[in-house]
């Protein structure tokens, strides 16, 4: 699973049009936001800083809620985007997720495990506890 990073809203004009998550690196305005929908209509996640999640318009959040897109708090640690335009969940992760989801763990807990290891945020692993339970 992988997460496209926007540093930009120029960014947003050149996305694939089939990215389903992306990460928010930047203040993005409610223009933004539609703009990204609009460019990417199968998206399914958005992934933006916790402080600016804090700030963020009632607006939107309830836009983003009306088209399926859920809204997500979380960084990406350690990532270089002069190396690769995404963030990777590792394998490791992504497998410890499904495991601990199929045996029932609470999605809390599944977070605060896999979160010491992947150091991903803990709204991104209950989204892919939910999505791949699901799935």
């Amino acid at each position: 699973m992988k997460l496209r990073i926007v540093s930009s809203r120029k960014e947003i004009d050149v996305l694939n049009p089939r990215e389903k998550m992306v990460h928010l690196a930047f203040r993005a305005s409610n223009v933004d936001f539609l703009n990204l929908m609009k460019r990417c209509p199968g998206l399914r996640a958005v992934q933006v800083p916790p402080s600016y999640l804090r700030t963020m318009s009632a607006a939107i959040r309830g836009f983003l809620e009306m088209q399926g897109i859920e809204l997500l708090a979380g960084d990406v640690w350690g990532h270089r985007k002069d190396i690769d335009e995404y963030f990777v969940v590792p394998d490791a992760a992504l497998d410890l997720i499904k495991s601990m989801d199929r045996t029932g763990v609470p999605a809390q807990q599944i977070a605060s495990e896999v979160q010491k290891d992947a150091r991903i945020g803990e709204d991104l692993v209950k989204f892919i506890a939910r999505t791949e339970a699901a799935a």
